[in-house]
């Protein structure tokens, strides 16, 4: 006998053309563009777009591409500065089907060539600054790829591409596009820094990118008065999703060629500017600009900082300036942000020190997260005491789709039905989670783990001492000590390693003190983040 049909489950109620539609960022350019047409969308020095104008170029730039038979499920790639150009093709190639590859404006020629076949892109929109960059890469490629080239005022040469806005001009603003019939279908490839073999390929989707930005509009507070400046590299987790998060509110975009200090206090300034993101290198530049290029503004500016955990000392200074951080972690697996450190009114009456402290910490689940957890290698949680480490795993709709043609890292990343972030934390007894080090960086002396992060703190509260990086050297006797790479800040009096470790030592437990200190610049990604196997190197050559 065959049981009834549950009541829910009656043909009447299933989904239909009516009440379903596929998630998408791009209905928020669409929203935009028809609510609030005349409003200004994107600054780019002397350039001005309305939402009418974005919406309208994205437009020509779907349909362009359309018309160099771009077909669904391909990948553009674009290698650009923060300009307008990089900001359309996060809606322009989407709108043609497309899959955009927004690469690394850092990365060599034989990068860039190994991420062009890799992805197998089918069309380059390069800026012309970096013409001698493509023109290597695209000879490593060794096939023919259709090249269209950005002219924003930076660079004579041309490496043989149409001209982007000739190419623009080709394009109909009023053909019509469709977003995707399937929410899971690919927006977006974004590749890994790959600091140990080749970069991955991690694949976004629409729903994702749907779902992130409008979490990282709530968390932010983004709205339509909001001014957003763009520090943060657009090829960075695709901004961590914000040139679709401050579309979604309508909010206005000003584009930023270089991070330089004297150029974001002067855009501040000017534009009044409500909101900006960037890895702890950018507060740290801005904290150390010359006195001649900082401003004090009318107005608390909102900083959202992650990629790398924000001493309390950065935090403190950013304060004191007149900015409000807010931290966030995530990685490009997740979209960007996926924990934030969401503040707690209780917090208001600390002192500055301990309230940068909490704030520190990357925190709890970000709105569009379905769960983080600290669990041990048997996947169990472990104990809210903020002293068991264990790794964090993550579990939601805001996480990629995996990684291009890597079945096997991508079940290894999936492992148990969470992601498999490789960060090492604990859980304190409020449910901020805290990040403690990468698997990969906890010091290992005597038996005893080191955080790297911990003494990195400690380092970071030296008044002489601009950044701090810390690895271990191999140890004859205690088998791994930690090793301090430090920068001083610039005209200060000469710091010496014995004054280093004796500010450890004060600061410390006595295991934890570096026993090595190298002093100079600290090599970094584009995003920001230390190269610390870059470093491990170095320790390693330095030998017991």
């Amino acid at each position: 006998m065959s049981l009834p049909a549950e009541p829910f489950d009656a043909p009447h109620l299933a989904r239909n053309a009516a009440n379903f539609t596929a998630l998408t960022p791009l209905a928020f350019l669409a929203r935009a563009a028809a609510v609030y047409p005349g409003k200004l969308a994107v600054v780019h020095g002397e350039q001005r777009h309305s939402y009418r104008d974005f919406y309208r170029r994205c437009r020509r730039l779907a349909d362009a591409l359309r018309g160099r038979g771009i077909n669904r499920g391909d990948t553009v790639a674009v290698l650009a500065p923060n300009i307008p150009a990089l900001l359309e093709a996060h809606f322009g190639v989407p709108m043609a089907g497309a899959v955009l590859n927004a690469l690394n404006t850092r990365l060599d020629p034989p990068s860039i060539a190994f991420i062009l076949d890799h992805g197998e892109a089918k069309l380059l929109i390069a800026d012309r600054e970096y013409a001698p960059v493509v023109k290597a890469a695209l000879a490593q490629l060794g096939r023919a790829l259709p090249l269209v080239e950005i002219d924003d005022g930076h660079g004579a040469d041309s490496a043989g591409g149409v001209d982007y806005e000739a190419f623009l001009a080709a394009g109909d603003p009023d053909a019509d596009w469709t977003g995707p019939a399937d929410e899971w279908a690919p927006i977006a490839l974004n590749y890994t820094s790959g600091t140990t073999g080749n970069p991955k390929g991690v694949v976004y989707h629409h729903r994702g990118a749907y779902l992130n930005a409008l979490g990282n509009a709530i968390t932010f507070g983004l709205d339509r008065h909001a001014v957003y400046l763009w520090t943060l590299p657009m090829f960075h987790c695709n901004g961590w999703t914000y040139p679709w998060a401050v579309t979604a509110v309508a909010g206005t975009h000003i584009c930023l060629r270089r991070v330089e200090p004297a150029a974001i206090f002067h855009l501040i300034a000017e534009h009044r500017v409500t909101h900006l993101c960037g890895a702890p290198i950018v507060l740290n530049l801005l904290i150390h600009a010359p006195d001649a290029v900082k401003r004090r503004f009318g107005h608390v500016v909102e900083v959202a900082t992650g990629g790398a955990a924000p001493p309390s000392a950065v935090i403190e200074a950013m304060e004191r300036m007149g900015f409000r951080v807010t931290h966030l972690y995530g990685l490009t697996e997740s979209y960007g942000p996926s924990t934030v450190c969401a503040w707690q009114t209780e917090w208001d009456g600390l002192p500055l020190a301990e309230r940068a402290g909490r704030m520190a910490r990357q925190g709890v689940a970000s709105l569009t997260l379905a769960g983080q957890r600290v669990v041990d290698a048997a996947m169990a949680d472990l104990p809210a005491d903020g002293q068991t480490i264990g790794e964090l795993v993550l579990r939601s709709n805001t996480l990629m789709k995996g990684y291009l043609k890597n079945p096997t890292a991508t079940a290894e990343a999936f492992a148990g039905g969470w992601f498999h972030t490789g960060d090492l934390a604990v859980t304190h007894p409020d449910g901020y989670v805290e990040i403690k080090d990468r698997a990969k960086d906890i010091i290992i002396s005597g038996g005893e783990n080191i955080s790297s992060l911990e003494v990195e703190e400690a380092l970071y509260r030296h008044p002489r001492i601009m950044e701090a990086a810390v690895v271990a050297r191999p140890d004859p006797v205690w088998g791994e000590s930690p090793c301090a790479f430090v920068t001083p800040i610039p005209d200060a009096p000469p710091l010496t390693a014995d004054e280093v470790i004796a500010w450890c030592r004060a600061h410390l437990a006595h295991y934890k003190v570096p026993r090595t200190v190298v002093f100079g610049p600290l090599p970094k990604t584009s995003t920001g983040k230390v190269q610390k196997f870059e470093l491990r190197e170095r320790a390693s050559k330095l030998g017991s």
